[in-house]
């Protein structure tokens, strides 16, 4: 999402750097490009103007032609608008003074609603909340079925007296539903009801009927961010016929051009709350303003990645991999736990996409093979324990040994523990605060080819002067070739041990 957008806003700011002073001239080029790039990517005209106006009034003052650095004080104008139109603060959920916080979700068929009443369950869920999903569609087939898949999946218990596939009342399943939250004592309830294919009269008589019943605290329009220019005119139906307290963007991960999600904050007034970017029920997350004008003017998201890193990796074993790395101890075994935590955090893709500069890596986030992990987490599956803590001890009959049991070539093997050993080298370097220095070095590959030197340090001698252990056991066994054997069971001979 964004893609070609940020990619043209990037362009645009490219021509103003270097320059001293800007005049009007350049200035109003800069705003026909940036106008041309925000219709090209679907977005309202009305918010076009709106935007553009805004900008050409600030960067016309005195804010640009006293600036240190007109070009950059171009770009926060920009960033600040762009902030502006996608909401400006970020909102929270309205909670009911006495539960339960009844939440109606609203939009068309296919807008993922039903899903996102699920990842909105597990959302509340672990902010120590007790949902109720209320299946209310009983119109699309198996909607009710699908609620209750997501209901089970996420732990959260699902109101559905109706079979739906056209049967029963939904506004019948609201009241009973508000009536046996009460009873039940559940904090929120959540109201997953029908959408169609376009906006009609009966959908909006029986979303009003809904609302009527159950006295929302919120009602959600979710709308599909592919939608484009149509999201304008389904958000002022539901504006005018339902009333809408907040938006929700789904497919935020989809490759559309993003007009929808620049567009809907403004023309509904009502502020974007959440946001999906994904089918997985973890893919979901608080809409903020400010980062995602970040990410569209490729400034990254940086606050978002960390705390998708909190949630994701244990405090106290990020302090022992630190202690690791620095004691030049962190082993494939570590580089394997290390990966299946970046795992959790969600879709590679979508996390690198954060980093600062990442438009400039658009090709590579495109070509970045997502089964590549999985293959890199088979190799070092086959390898024994002392293997993977010892990777010098990987002669040849090993690799080969390693790569039949991984289903994969011995240069694959041989290219893992190379990546291995240069992201060992260049994460003990940052460790001590400096900067490895990668000319020509693929980001977005796992442990891709790494080169140079280090920024921060002196680049050390490549020729191998033997082993600087203090154990003089262990610095003779890795000066033959050999590893050292910390146990008994890893004796020369064994299972899991060396060759002699």
């Amino acid at each position: 999402m964004f893609g070609n957008l940020s990619d043209r806003l990037s362009d645009t700011f490219k021509n103003l750097r270097g320059k001293g002073r800007l005049s009007a001239s350049d200035i109003d080029a800069t705003l026909r490009d940036i106008r041309r790039a925000l219709l090209e990517a679907d977005v309202a005209l009305e918010v076009v103007k709106d935007f553009i106006g805004a900008i050409r009034e600030r960067a016309l003052g005195d804010e640009v032609s006293k600036a240190l650095n007109p070009a950059q004080q171009v770009v926060q104008i920009v960033n600040e608008e762009l902030t502006q139109i996608l909401g400006g603060e970020s909102k929270q959920l309205r909670f009911a003074k006495s539960p339960p916080t009844v939440i109606m979700l609203a939009g068309l068929q296919g807008s993922g609603k039903t899903t996102l009443a699920g990842k909105l369950a597990k959302w509340l869920k672990e902010q120590n909340q007790t949902p109720l999903l209320v299946a209310a569609d009983l119109q699309r087939p198996n909607a009710v079925t699908q609620l209750e898949v997501l209901g089970e999946r996420t732990g959260v218990s699902v109101f559905a007296p109706e079979p739906g596939n056209g049967a029963g009342d939904p506004i019948e399943v609201a009241k009973k539903a508000i009536a046996h939250a009460k009873k039940a004592q559940f904090s929120v309830v959540i109201v997953d009801t029908a959408g169609r294919l376009g906006v009609d009269e009966e959908m909006m008589k029986q979303a009003i009927g809904i609302r009527d019943a159950v006295d929302p605290d919120e009602i959600l329009f979710v709308v599909d961010s592919m939608l484009g220019q149509d999201a304008v005119n389904v958000a002022k139906a539901f504006k005018e016929g339902v009333g809408v307290t907040g938006v929700v963007l789904t497919k935020l991960d989809g490759d559309s051009r993003g007009g929808a999600a620049l567009s809907v904050a403004n023309v509904t007034g009502a502020p974007i709350l959440f946001s999906s970017t994904g089918e997985g029920l973890d893919a979901f997350e608080t809409f903020h303003p400010d980062r995602m004008a970040g990410r569209i003017l490729d400034m990254g998201d940086v606050v978002s990645l960390i705390e998708q890193a909190q949630k994701s990796f244990d405090e106290e074993e990020s302090k022992k991999l630190a202690e690791k790395i620095l004691s030049d101890s962190f082993t494939l075994q570590d580089f394997l736990e290390q990966m299946q935590q970046l795992r959790k955090m969600g879709n590679m893709k979508s996390i690198l996409g954060m980093m600062p500069g990442a438009g400039k890596m658009k090709q590579q986030l495109e070509d970045f093979d997502e089964s590549e992990i999985g293959r890199t987490e088979a190799i070092i599956f086959s390898m024994t324990p002392v293997e993977r803590n010892m990777p010098k001890v990987l002669n040849g009959s090993r690799r080969q040994r390693i790569a039949k049991g991984s289903g994969t070539t011995v240069t694959e093997v041989n290219q893992l523990v190379n990546r291995f050993e240069q992201a060992a080298k260049v994460m003990k370097t940052m460790s001590k605060g400096g900067m490895p220095n990668i000319p020509g070095t693929n980001p977005v590959q796992m442990g891709g080819s790494v080169g140079g030197g280090y920024i921060g340090g002196r680049k050390k001698d490549s020729k191998k002067k033997g082993s600087k252990s203090g154990n003089p056991a262990k610095r003779a066994a890795e000066n033959k070739g050999l590893g050292y054997l910390a146990t008994p069971e890893t004796k020369p001979g064994s299972a899991f041990g060396l060759e002699k």
